[in-house]
């Protein structure tokens, strides 16, 4: 697959700060790719997407697209780009279809054209009856969908968006992402997508970076990073004996809870096995028994836990 967007020794430092927003990242987007692009708040997402879209002054280093500087073609990169986040809005005067119909004559596509193409994604989205309404007519859910229509009508190659489905519920969420992962499919289209929602990074795409304090602390598939947190969190409830069950989790250095009768440990995956054949041998007996393996959400809240760390010292 070609390098659509290739970002090399990229940092953002603001004027009276002595700390990097964004240090020196690099990283590629590969076409008909979806890129995660994570962190917890203030480790330089927004910032990086800013110089993404030429809107913010970069410090440091490349931005190319298709192989061509930013710097120095951005008019004609950014007609095959798009943009959406839930954090923005729209002109709240115009109706909807007036505000797409703007958007697709600044991509060069004419109005009657803009709306044989807007008209069924608007449809798809359930917010076709708004399409004479103003802006200010539409709740931030019907907005947010809004954004995605707004996205993609102008079939882009690439899309950047920050956290497309931050305000939507679940279902709408879902069609959100079932509709990405469509797009890709279908069009070729490269997404860099961010999201506090792992469940949905898991499930669209193919790579993730994780920033932490402007720099890229991870960059891998969601598999890979989730068994790096090779923890599972494992609870049952003991009729007896629980003095022998914390001394075998301290035996072994694992991190408990005892509540009441209800023992919770983190323990690896591979001395799940173990722990089991240490109940049965001293015939200790449980019910209730759960195991939780490690989610990216794990991954992310300890990638959060050492930000704050760092940031405290």
């Amino acid at each position: 697959m070609s390098i659509v967007l290739s970002v090399q020794g990229l940092s953002k430092k603001y004027a009276g700060s002595e700390v990097a927003a964004v240090d020196g990242i690099s990283f590629d987007l590969h076409e008909k790719k979806i890129l995660g692009f994570l962190g917890p708040n203030g480790s330089g997402k927004t910032t990086t997407i800013q110089m993404l879209l030429g809107t913010l002054t970069k410090t440091e280093g490349r931005i190319l697209y298709f192989g061509k500087e930013l710097d120095q073609h951005r008019e004609e990169i950014l007609n095959s780009v798009s943009f959406a986040s839930t954090y923005l809005s729209l002109p709240y005067i115009l109706t909807v279809k007036e505000n797409l119909e703007v958007l697709g004559l600044l991509y060069g596509i004419p109005r009657k054209e803009s709306r044989r193409r807007f008209m069924p994604l608007l449809e798809r989205f359930g917010i076709l009856s708004y399409c004479d309404q103003p802006i200010s007519m539409l709740s931030a859910g019907q907005v947010t969908r809004l954004m995605i229509v707004k996205a993609f009508f102008v079939e882009p190659k690439i899309v950047l968006l920050d956290e497309p489905t931050a305000s939507l519920d679940p279902e709408i969420s879902k069609e959100i992402c079932e509709f990405l992962l469509e797009r890709r499919d279908q069009t070729g289209v490269s997404i860099l997508f961010t999201s506090h929602k792992m469940g949905e990074v898991s499930a669209i795409c193919d790579r993730v970076i994780f920033l932490s304090r402007g720099k890229i602390v991870a960059n891998d598939t969601p598999d890979h990073l989730v068994k790096t947190n090779a923890s599972c969190r494992l609870s049952l409830v003991l009729l007896e004996n629980l003095e022998k069950v914390e001394q075998f989790a301290l035996s072994k250095n694992y991190s408990y809870v005892l509540d009441h009768r209800t023992f919770n440990m983190e323990i690896p995956e591979k001395g799940i096995p173990l722990f089991l054949n240490f109940l049965s041998k001293e015939d200790i007996p449980y019910s209730g028994i759960q195991i939780e393996e490690p989610s990216l959400d794990d991954y992310f809240l300890k990638i959060a836990k050492e930000s704050k760390r760092q940031k405290k010292c």
